[in-house]
This record gives structure tokens, sequence and C-alpha cells, in this order.
């Protein structure tokens, strides 16, 4: 589904983006995504927070001009949960390429169907798991959520 509201607001301070987020998300359709921009430094980790307890996802987040950043927040429908993963695999701490090697690693090992959770904190996780999933026959970037203290979960399904 395609985004369906921009809001931006940059100047206020935490947690009025958050309150801001929460207001308009409640009117979409599950699936549809919300951007929300905003300068406050603790927007990500309000929204960290938001997203784990709510079940919406943390999609993406961009950097734009002016210190702000663009959060793209996707509404999950009421009663969807993160998947099951039969394997998990802590890599915080550890930089890119690293946790990838990691889960291809653990991945080749598991049965088709089954599902890794793979937890990362390095910067360039986000994108690099995305692509990796896209190339990859073997692998389906099941679900992303945020974690804390900047880290992020992937659900990693083997074909």
């Amino acid at each position: 589904m395609e985004t369906t509201i921009t809001l931006d607001l940059s100047g206020l301070p935490c947690p009025a983006p958050l309150v801001g987020a929460k207001k308009l998300i409640d009117d979409l359709a599950p699936g549809q995504d919300l951007i929300l921009v905003s300068d406050c430094a603790g927007t990500r980790d309000d929204l960290t927070a938001w997203c784990r307890v709510t079940g919406h996802e943390l999609v993406e987040e961009s950097q734009q001009a002016g210190g702000k950043t663009a959060y793209r927040i996707r509404k999950m429908a009421a009663g969807e949960h993160r998947p099951t993963a039969q394997a998990s695999l802590d890599m915080r701490g550890i930089t890119c390429p690293g946790p990838i090697v990691e889960a291809r690693r653990l991945i080749e090992g598991m049965h088709s169907g089954e599902t890794l959770l793979l937890v990362s904190d390095c910067t360039a996780a986000f994108d690099d798991i995305r692509a990796w999933s896209n190339a990859s026959p073997q692998i389906e970037l099941v679900a992303s959520f945020p974690a804390p203290r900047g880290a992020y979960e992937f659900y990693l399904r083997k074909r």
C-alpha cells in the first residue's frame, strides 16, 4: 500500500512526535505507512518502544536536511504479532558484514520454512540485510522491528 500521510513535527520536543504519530496511525488501514519527520533526538527511542508495544513496524529512517529524520512507520493489523523463530542470533556489537556471514552459516543448517531471528546494531545492517534478502533465493526477510539501543530484529525465513 502507498504512504497515505506525511507528518512533519520538526521543532516540537518529545513526546509530541510520538503523540502525533499515534493519533494519525489510528486512522490508517493495516499495511499503510506514515512518514513522521522530527528533529527531536528522542524520537527514535520513543518510536522503537512504541512499535515494540503496538506491533507497528518502524520500516526505515532517513536523515533529512536541517538535522531532521524521516521515520516510515507501517501500521500492523490488530492481533498481528512477530513471527515465531526456530533459532536466534544476537550479533550486537559486531559490524557488517559479520551479522550476514554468521546468519548465512546458521541458515544453511536450518530446514526450509524455518525462521531465524537476527539481532544487530550495526548501522549498515538495516540496508545490508534487506539487500541480501532481496538478492538471495535462499532466504526471505519476513519482518524487521526496531529493538532497544539502536538495534534491529530481522526475521529471516529459509526458503
